[in-house]
């Protein structure tokens, strides 16, 4: 089992192992609730990695949501430069 980055809901951001070639997952939230996770990649040129966004999230917002979220860590650091 590979650990894989969650984008989304409320395992947003974490990293949780998955079985390899599962398409979704079902993370369970509370004890009778669960959510889904739709397996997705993300490239740039030949490099890429499998993640897994929220039902509920589109591509493109997966994408904002990671660039807002570099932004905050990046004006976060100590010297404050992005």
């Amino acid at each position: 089992m590979q650990t894989h980055l969650f984008i989304g809901g409320t395992h947003d951001g974490l990293n949780s192992p998955v079985t390899d070639g599962q398409v979704e997952a079902r993370i369970p939230v509370g004890v009778t609730d669960s959510e889904v996770y739709i397996r997705d990649s993300l490239s740039v040129g030949d490099a890429s990695f499998t993640i897994y966004r929220h039902e509920a999230l589109t591509s493109a917002q997966v994408l904002d949501r990671m660039v807002a979220y570099y932004v905050a860590w990046s004006l976060n650091r100590p010297d404050g430069h992005r």
